[in-house]
């Protein structure tokens, strides 16, 4: 069998505080898998993307496109990862949209004639052609997600890592986004309570809860296991709700 992509063994960490955020987590994706991290508010997900990303000083292997994370490779292991954060103004701080995205191949040494083809790529595919000398805060919230997954997009990440991807998104920004998603073919890791979304784009649902996986298998499965859920502070997705209302008494 091919070797994952990202391999998460026994991760731990734990907050200044003394709680513990992550508590043993262990699992492995394969390179194209769609894979969702979803679960209540504290249970862990996102300080499991800052530990991969080496942000926490996690214990435990971690391990991603080849390279175990410690303090020697962790440039390495970020330029696998493409991190996109739940607020896009978190990534979008150049003056113009164009800048932006071509700030990480730069910063890669690329030279100017790739940059530009990359910069072109990433936005084509997140359908903001032309938006090169847009400002960002003239952007919608829908835009500036859009602009924010082209700067990592830009990166050619191994892996594509989103924390809450649709919050704050309208319909019609949410159903763009879902088709985007959909449409790439790189490995894919999202954080999130939008369930529908992630019914929509994730073959594979990993459950967390108090910093422990809980359950893991394929999305079908853990998202329509009502009393899973709902044990978890979770509720079923919409659609499957809709399914799943018992008939009116006759």
């Amino acid at each position: 069998m091919a070797e994952p992509i990202l391999e998460v063994v026994d991760v731990r960490y734990r907050y200044p505080t003394g709680t513990d955020a992550l508590c043993g987590v262990t699992f492995s994706v394969a390179a194209g898998e769609r894979v969702a991290l979803v679960g209540p508010n504290g249970a862990g997900k996102s300080t499991l993307l800052l530990a991969i990303a080496g942000f926490v000083p996690a214990t435990g292997r971690i391990r991603l496109g080849g390279h175990t994370l410690n303090r020697a490779t962790v440039r390495d292991v970020r330029r696998h990862l493409g991190l996109v954060f739940q607020d896009p103004d978190d990534q979008l701080f150049m003056p113009r949209v164009g800048e932006d995205v071509a700030f990480g191949p730069a910063t890669m040494g690329l030279a100017p004639e790739e940059v530009h083809a990359r910069v072109h790529e990433a936005l084509a595919a997140v359908e903001l052609e032309g938006y090169e000398t847009r400002a960002p805060y003239h952007l919608s919230v829908g835009e500036k997600r859009r602009a924010a997954l082209a700067t990592v997009l830009a990166m050619r990440p191994q892996v594509l890592a989103l924390d809450e991807p649709s919050a704050n998104l309208d319909p019609r920004g949410r159903r763009r986004l879902i088709g985007l998603l959909r449409a790439l073919s790189t490995t894919l890791l999202i954080v999130g309570h939008d369930l529908d979304l992630i019914m929509d784009v994730c073959d594979r649902t990993i459950l967390m809860d108090a910093g422990c996986v809980i359950a893991d298998g394929p999305t079908s499965a853990i998202l329509t296991h009502r009393e899973l859920l709902e044990s978890h502070g979770l509720e079923l997705p919409l659609a499957v709700a809709a399914r799943q209302t018992p008939e009116s008494p006759r």
